[in-house]
């Protein structure tokens, strides 16, 4: 089972935070500062957050931007993970990521059932691995944000749990790009 080894020293992660969204600006992104208030909470530094409208190729260019920051370790965006046209996220994560990480997915809704019932189909929360940096989108709604986070990534993002986790491996993700 999953634990926390308290004799190993908590190693913060630099998280890029994103809102997708058309109507919504800071003073109404309860999800972003849900999110934002659990990053910092749990030890970690917010490197950076946006809102940007629900358009595949701009949210593309933000995650890129973001992965070829080497001060950022995680991306973690919120919203456009729904089934209607403007939904784009997760288009938008996949046209970047070199790996996916289905079982995050899987997990999510796993989580998502146990609250909310059968209406979990209708998530695509995803996950997936770009130029060294992790990437994660996640629904739009507070609910989704604050499953994620004290569910999944909370545990995933500290370096303490055990048997494994997303932060012991971060540093092997860029290796297939560096010369041998």
């Amino acid at each position: 089972m999953s634990r926390i080894d308290e004799s190993k020293t908590f190693i913060p992660t630099r998280i890029a935070l994103l809102t997708v969204s058309d109507t919504r600006g800071f003073d109404q992104d309860a999800s972003g500062d849900i999110l934002q208030g659990r990053i910092e909470e749990a030890g970690h530094q917010l490197a950076d957050r946006k809102i940007l409208r629900d358009d595949r190729d701009e949210i593309a260019a933000q995650l890129r931007l973001w992965c070829a920051d080497t001060n950022i370790d995680v991306v973690i965006s919120t919203g456009g993970t729904g089934l209607t046209g403007r939904d784009v996220t997760v288009e938008a994560h996949r046209d970047v990521y070199e790996k996916e990480i289905d079982a995050f997915g899987t997990v999510f809704t796993m989580v998502s059932f146990q609250k909310i019932g059968t209406s979990a189909v209708q998530s695509r929360a995803t996950g997936g691995v770009a130029n060294g940096t992790y990437l994660f989108a996640l629904p739009g709604s507070k609910g989704a944000c604050k499953d994620a986070w004290d569910e999944i990534l909370k545990w995933q993002l500290d370096f303490r749990h055990m048997p494994c986790n997303f932060v012991e491996i971060l540093p092997r993700l860029d290796e297939h790009l560096r010369r041998k």
